[in-house]
């Protein structure tokens, strides 16, 4: 196994040199000739430098903890979080997925712990509590940002506000003259964090319309569960509906159209997330488009939450909604 010193003697510098240059150091200028020589002498021979071993000497690690959310989070949730990662990368930092599926609360919070992260961002849905915080924060991590539509005590938090996406929709709809809306919440377990703010938020949107009704209706994803809610449509007297997102929706509007629903005759559909595959639907899909971050701007506020372990948790609203409409509604 090639060492650093094996490095250093093939480049013809120091150890400390090699070190420098490999952990990307900034405090000490390297000439480019030097860097690019220690470089080439480390591919050579392939050397990488040894984490733990770099973590023991700094005092804390560069591993940013991702653990994965314990719903799917879509399309477009998984654009933000390749972006926040290609970001994080670029600051410095390890990003590692853990798979936290099965575990919840303290017993998730513990084995993250375990792995000594310098910061965790842990997806907002219930599986972070106080106490988990506060094991992280005991067991070195500077910084813990919740990602989501609920915040936990002593962390910070990006919140989401999903009740903003429901609002949204049932304004929209409400402004088509659409007063019967039923609202497809997932069958699949783990959603409720989300769907039930986007189903409130739509509840509140119409709650001054005394001729406003508002169905909630369970959809599994997939084209069984769909042909069999669309099988008793008319009998549930709606005028339009809205989806968890755009891919629910999508699935929905295809099974009304199998069935000679007219849409957006009989029944309006609109969904959320604004993927581009609802714009090559016939008819297209109208949607509510959430303003996310980009990832740079949330790898930016995980370092500034790194570097200043001691502030005070922050709160950051991080969610505006547009309606977007078009042939479906």
């Amino acid at each position: 196994m090639p060492t650093s010193a094996d490095v250093a003697r093939l480049a013809g510098v120091s150890r400390a040199t090699v070190s420098y240059v490999l952990n990307n150091a900034t405090a000490v200028r390297i000439s480019e000739p030097t860097r690019q020589r220690v470089q080439e002498a480390a591919d050579e021979l392939g050397y990488v430098p040894h984490a733990a071993a770099r973590s023991l000497r700094a005092g804390h690690s560069r591993m940013v903890l991702m653990p994965t959310p314990t719903m799917p989070m879509g399309a477009l949730y998984s654009h933000v979080f390749n972006e926040l990662q290609w970001a994080l990368r670029r600051l410095d930092y390890t990003v590692v997925q853990f798979g936290s599926l099965g575990m919840s609360g303290d017993e998730a919070a513990r084995a993250w712990a375990e792995l000594r992260p310098v910061a965790v961002l842990a997806p907002g849905d219930g599986t972070l509590t106080p106490r988990g915080v506060h094991v992280l924060k005991r067991s070195g991590a500077k910084a813990v940002v919740t990602l989501g539509p609920q915040r936990v005590e002593g962390a910070h938090a990006l919140l989401m506000d999903q009740r903003a996406v429901g609002r949204c929709a049932g304004a929209h709809l409400l402004d088509r003259g659409r007063t019967r809306i039923g609202v497809v919440v997932p069958r699949e377990p783990g959603y409720e964090t989300f769907s039930a703010p986007r189903l409130a938020g739509l509840r509140a949107a119409t709650e001054t319309r005394a001729d406003a009704r508002v169905v909630p209706l369970e959809l599994g994803y997939d084209e069984p569960s769909a042909a069999e809610l669309v099988a008793r449509w008319r009998q549930l007297g709606l005028d339009s509906v809205f989806a968890y997102n755009d891919e629910y929706a999508m699935l929905l509007l295809r099974a009304l159209q199998d069935a000679g629903v007219d849409v957006p005759g009989e029944t309006a559909v609109m969904g959320a997330d604004d993927l581009l595959l609802g714009r090559l639907l016939r008819p297209r899909l109208s949607t509510v488009r959430m303003e996310l971050p980009s990832g740079q701007r949330l790898a930016e506020l995980v370092d500034r939450a790194v570097r200043d372990p001691a502030g005070a948790p922050e709160v950051h609203p991080l969610l505006g909604t547009e309606a977007v409409p078009r042939e479906s509604t």
